[in-house]
């Protein structure tokens, strides 16, 4: 299946105020790089058994993992979660990166090493995220 058909289906499949969000916030993520890897996983493992929220990606990066070897995976992707968004960044070595750059300027969101969750766009400062994601997404 076609990338953006997936894309595009996941987030018709949210409900009303998330999938404007969403359909928003791809459009910005995806406008500030459109030559960028864009990358859809559908939250299911080999067997078909669901074990995390589906996800966009865009971009590319190495992930190191504990054992040594390297895989790649999106620089910065969204997923709708229980409460809300969440933005994930991905190939930052500084855990506190986020936090400390973001932190008190990005709006009514939490902030862990690597994700930002928000319930709704309106709640965070969008010239912020843009900026975040222009510094991170190559």
């Amino acid at each position: 299946m076609d990338i953006h058909k997936q894309i595009m289906d996941y987030i018709l499949s949210q409900p009303d105020q998330k999938r404007s969000d969403m359909q928003d916030l791809h459009r910005i993520i995806w406008a500030i790089n459109p030559a960028c890897r864009l990358w859809f996983l559908d939250g299911k493992d080999e067997s078909g058994k669901m074990v995390s929220n589906p996800n966009i990606g865009y971009g590319i990066c190495q992930i190191k993992y504990k054992d040594g070897h390297n895989k790649d995976f999106y620089q910065v992707g969204m997923s709708a979660n229980t409460k809300g968004i969440s933005i994930y960044i991905f190939g930052i070595e500084d855990k506190t990166f986020l936090s400390q750059t973001y932190g008190n300027r990005i709006g009514k969101a939490s902030i862990s090493g690597y994700c930002i969750k928000f319930k709704k766009q309106s709640d965070i400062h969008m010239d912020v995220l843009q900026e975040l994601i222009r510094n991170i997404l190559i």
